[in-house]
């Protein structure tokens, strides 16, 4: 007799939803980027917890760790994108949560963001991204395109 194919698995569209912690870490005060990606992103099915304006970096890993998020989604557009992403690695690592995956967005000079990249983000979206690119990355996996 021939086994029985078990109902309690799910169904690809049913898979675990994805978690996403999207930040504006430090005084940068400008936010509509970061509110537009993480509404397309919710609308696309993805779980996002926005954390909001001016957090430090303990904050976004304090709050990304708490929430069990996949990934951290950080946008910077003062200038400090090369003190606070590698803070927010360095936290990562010191809580041992480096499945956690940091990707990043906003005003980031090329030189820079492959800097970033070289020290464990995983991708760069700078302006003019297409929402649906990001969507695709996070639907992919976290995998750059």
């Amino acid at each position: 007799m021939p086994a029985q194919a078990s109902t309690e698995r799910q169904a690809p569209d049913q898979a675990k939803r994805r978690r996403v912690l999207t930040a504006k870490v430090g005084l940068d005060g400008h936010d509509r980027g970061v509110k537009v990606v993480s509404r397309a992103l919710r609308d696309a099915g993805v779980e996002v917890i926005y954390a909001g304006l001016r957090q430090t970096p303990e904050m976004v890993v304090e709050a990304a760790i708490q929430e069990d998020v996949d990934a951290i989604g950080v946008s910077l557009h003062s200038g400090a994108h090369m003190t606070l992403i590698p803070r927010i690695l360095e936290l990562l690592k010191e809580r041992n949560a480096t499945d956690i995956v940091v990707f990043g967005g906003g005003i980031i000079p090329q030189d820079d963001a492959d800097a970033l990249k070289k020290i464990g983000v995983v991708e760069i979206f700078g302006p003019g991204t297409s929402l649906q690119s990001i969507i695709d990355f996070v639907n992919k996996g976290f995998k750059a395109a």
